[in-house]
């Protein structure tokens, strides 16, 4: 944490001397430098995050959700008619979808899960929502 620590630092000294609190935490995060490896991970970490991913043809996208979010509450973090109208999600894992290759290919090797409203999103997990308003 001593990574994390440097930033939180650099923010919190940078924040009296600008006016505008949006643009104090831009001015800060950039004054802090290129965080470490590993960091993003480690903050994600202490703030209970977590990302999930969605892909198109010309797209992928990764979101940001509490870890323990049902499936439908983080159809929600892309837009509000998904959380309402959740009929279910399929799901690949990151680490199968890399080893597949492509999304057909983990399909073809049955790697695409197909889960409910009960089902709690993983870290890396790539979803597509099925839901219907």
């Amino acid at each position: 944490f001593t990574e994390a620590t440097r930033v939180f630092q650099a923010i919190s000294e940078a924040l009296p001397s600008v006016s505008n609190p949006p643009r104090r935490y831009r001015i800060a995060i950039l004054n802090a430098g290129a965080p470490a490896p590993g960091m993003n991970t480690a903050v994600y970490d202490a703030l209970g995050l977590m990302s999930f991913y969605t892909q198109g043809e010309d797209e992928c996208r990764a979101w940001t959700i509490r870890k323990g979010a049902s499936a439908p509450e983080a159809g929600g973090r892309i837009h509000t008619d998904i959380q309402k109208g959740f009929i279910r999600v399929e799901v690949i894992r990151f680490e199968d979808f890399v080893a597949a290759g492509s999304e057909a290919r983990a399909r073809e090797r049955g790697q695409v899960q197909t889960r409910g409203r009960d089902y709690v999103i993983a870290d890396g997990d790539i979803c597509h929502f099925r839901f219907s308003v």
